[in-house]
This record gives C-alpha cells, structure tokens and sequence, in this order.
C-alpha cells in the first residue's frame, strides 16, 4: 500500500513540475519524426510509439537521479547581467570561472542538450538500438524544455512577482487546450554543425521572451477577480485546480501565437539535431535495427545513466 501511495505521490508531483506537460512533449517527439529525410524516417516511424511514450521519461528521473533536475532549465538571470558576455559556451570554461556546483544549481540544460546529442551520436555509430531511442527521447525532452521561456529564470514559477502557477499555465494547460488548432506543418530537418552553439541561441531566445510572459499574465490578472480565474477540473479521480477556459483563452490571444511558435521550434529542432547526430555518425544504414526488437519489449533503464560524471569531454 505503501508503495501505491508512494507512486501516485510521485505522479501528482510530476503532473505539477514536468516541463511542457506529458501532452506536449509527447507531442512534440512525435512530430519531430514528419521532419526527417526518406533515410532516417522508417527507422523512427518504426520506433514512433515508443519515441512518443518515452518522451517523459527524463521528467520522471528527478525521483530517481539527483542530478537530473538541473538539466531542465537555466537561471540566466542568476548571472550577471550582460551574461552573453559572461557565461561561457563551453562547460570546462564554465566550471573554472564559476566551479561545477554554481553551474548544476543554476541549471545545465545547454551542456545537456550537447552532451545528450553526443550520446545519440555515439550509439548511431555503434547502431546500439536501445541507446539511439533512449537518447533521441531524451534529446527532444531536453530541446523542448529550452524552447520554454520560464526554463530559463530564477522566476521560473512566478514565485517572485506573486504569479505562483504560471509555469504550468504557460507550458501544459495552453497547449492541452489549444494544440488542435496549432500548424504543425515545419518543413524538413536541417543538418546543426554546432549543436551546443544552437543550444545557447535556444536559450537566449527563450529568455527574450520572459517579461511577456510575465507581464501579460500579470496585467490579465489586474482584470479577473479569482473566481474567473480558477475552476475545478475531474483529473485522474482528483479535482485540480486549474485556469478557467476563459482566462487562459484571454492569456494564449495576449501572447499571439507564442506557445505555438515554441512548439514549432521545439519539434523542428528535435528532428535536426535527431538527423544531425546520424550524419556525424557516419549515415550508418539502419535496415537491421527497423526490423529489431517489438516496442513492447524495449526497457529504458536497459540504458543506464551515471549520473553526474559520465566524462567531461561529453560537454563540451
């Protein structure tokens, strides 16, 4: 019973932290896959499914890894604040300026996006079939979670300017309402040179975005008393509270299009640094590993992570 308590615990706190939703990112691993070229795209269409389920799992291992946390978000504005100047690209160069602590409590997900694309690079060229689809699941987690304007501010949750709740908002309960009426359609893969310098581009572009985030939730507030704000929704045999249809309709027309623009980009991008890391590999034929293993049978923790030091050169 313990253990049953214990799980739907777990499972209520992942619904509340987990970036993007387990919709969207599920979504968004999904669709990445319409973006690949006629080489690659019967190898992830024969793993789409599990592409699909698994996109969560890294949401899932901050119960399990204390080091998974941090590679979600970053604080940019806990930097100094000309930190295009300050923050450098490159993890060893990071750690000297600012120690390894300092970066993991602001948040690595950049390096992590770089390290993650070298994984999937390496197990392309070993055509490890288990590590390719644990590692492009994770890859396009981690791109989404960077597209996310609230993933990269100490103000993540609106904890500091009294708008506790508004990382939910923006990242779940918008696209879980208004995805169905999103343009999907975002061409082809492209081939990233730079996946760590795409990654900071990424970044600096989502942190563009905070203050509106902020501020027009903050001015729609100013306009609704709390019982046009808030309602009560049956969720898993609970009732949560959530943002009335109306509010969060009023909020998605005030941001003009900028979840769905995020969405884009996140599922964009996956699918690049997806054709990427089998370019870098060496466009390895894949014919055996589409006819390999049902899905069903796969298991993610086939594919261990160790945790925080897993070699420096994956970093940078």
């Amino acid at each position: 019973m313990n253990r049953i308590i214990w799980f739907l615990l777990a499972c209520a706190a992942i619904s509340v932290f987990c970036s993007w939703g387990f919709y969207a990112h599920k979504e968004i691993n999904r669709l990445a896959v319409a973006t690949l070229p006629g080489q690659l795209a019967p190898f992830y269409k024969k793993h789409l499914l599990y592409l699909s389920e698994h996109a969560v799992d890294a949401d899932k291992r901050r119960y399990a890894n204390e080091y998974e946390a941090p590679r979600h978000y970053i604080d940019i504005d806990a930097y100094e604040s000309h930190f295009l100047d300050s923050l450098p690209k490159f993890w060893n160069d990071a750690v000297l300026k600012y120690t390894e602590d300092t970066l993991y409590k602001r948040g690595i997900v950049p390096w992590q996006i770089n390290r993650t694309y070298r994984l999937l690079t390496d197990a392309f060229a070993e055509r490890a079939l288990l590590k390719i689809l644990r590692y492009s699941a994770d890859l396009g987690h981690y791109v989404a979670d960077a597209h996310v304007p609230l993933h990269t501010t100490q103000n993540y949750n609106g904890q500091l300017t009294n708008q506790v709740g508004i990382h939910a908002f923006w990242e779940s309960r918008l696209p879980e309402l208004f995805a169905t009426e999103y343009d999907f359609i975002v061409g082809p893969a492209r081939y990233i040179s730079d996946p760590l310098e795409e990654a900071w581009k990424i970044v600096k572009e989502s942190f563009s975005l905070v203050d509106s985030v902020l501020a027009m939730e903050s001015a729609l507030n100013d306009q609704h008393p709390p019982y046009k704000k808030y309602t009560y929704e049956s969720r898993l045999r609970t009732f949560d509270r959530v943002y009335t249809r109306s509010y969060a309709s009023a909020y998605h027309q005030l941001l003009n299009g900028m979840v769905e623009k995020q969405m884009r980009k996140s599922i964009l991008m996956t699918g690049s640094l997806w054709y990427s890391a089998w370019v870098d590999a060496g466009q390895p034929p894949l014919d055996r590993l589409i006819k390999a293993t049902p899905m069903v049978e796969l298991k993610t923790d086939s594919v261990p992570d160790n945790g925080k030091t897993l070699g420096r050169e994956e970093w940078h």
